[in-house]
């Protein structure tokens, strides 16, 4: 019997090829955005990642374009407030959406961050998938739920990454998995396959490139 939500399965040679070369090419920064006016134009396929502050995102990030300092990750959780777009080529944006789930940031600085969020993935034409972190320790929290709920009312498809794979024991990734796969059937919006990564032993990178490669 077929598990819903299967890990995705290890690309073929052509498809790990295409998403090297994808990201061995130009991969830049763009611009830091903190309002709907400063988005750039949506004339290019665009895939953003989102997640919890601390969930690993900025190392994610560094490990698939195979730069040390592109995402540059904060000590103070929360407190990256832009959405950052970086260029992939001269036909893509990878977006780093600001870390939520914080608890240091002042009460109107979330709010307005929070509103910021909601507008960029309800009102972006050109985001043909979210990456939704999740850290393989934890699972789903209820403030995931709620991106992931956001991400439905708003049809935009979203994909689960789990981080942090080397840092539990097999039998906890299992569990883990089961608690994912529960929580993602409740969401018409998830992409039907599962992609677990580590950033520090390079688990799964090949795999996220090839996908993100391969979304038109």
């Amino acid at each position: 019997m077929r598990l819903p939500f299967p890990l995705v399965e290890d690309p073929d040679d052509a498809s790990r090829e295409r998403g090297r070369k994808l990201f061995a090419g130009e991969v830049d920064f763009l611009k830091g955005v903190v309002a709907m006016s400063g988005l750039p134009p949506d004339d290019r396929i665009e895939v953003c990642f989102a997640g919890r502050s601390n969930v690993g995102k900025s190392s994610l990030i560094n490990a698939v374009t195979g730069r040390k300092a592109l995402a540059r990750a904060s000590n103070t959780p929360g407190r990256t407030q832009e959405i950052n777009f970086f260029t992939v080529g001269d036909d893509r944006y990878l977006v780093d959406l600001p870390g939520y789930g914080y608890a240091n940031a002042p009460v109107n600085v979330v709010e307005k961050w929070q509103a910021l969020l909601k507008q960029y993935l309800s009102g972006r034409a050109s985001l043909r998938r979210a990456f939704v972190l999740i850290d393989s320790r934890h699972g789903i929290k209820p403030v995931d739920d709620e991106i992931m709920t956001l991400l439905d009312k708003s049809a935009v498809t979203f994909q689960v990454v789990l981080t942090k794979s080397d840092k539990i024991k097999p039998s906890q990734h299992d569990a883990v998995l089961d608690q994912v796969r529960e929580k993602l059937s409740k969401h018409p919006a998830a992409f039907p396959e599962l992609i677990s990564t580590s950033s520090e032993k390079g688990d799964g990178i090949a795999t996220l490139r090839a996908v993100i490669a391969g979304i038109t």
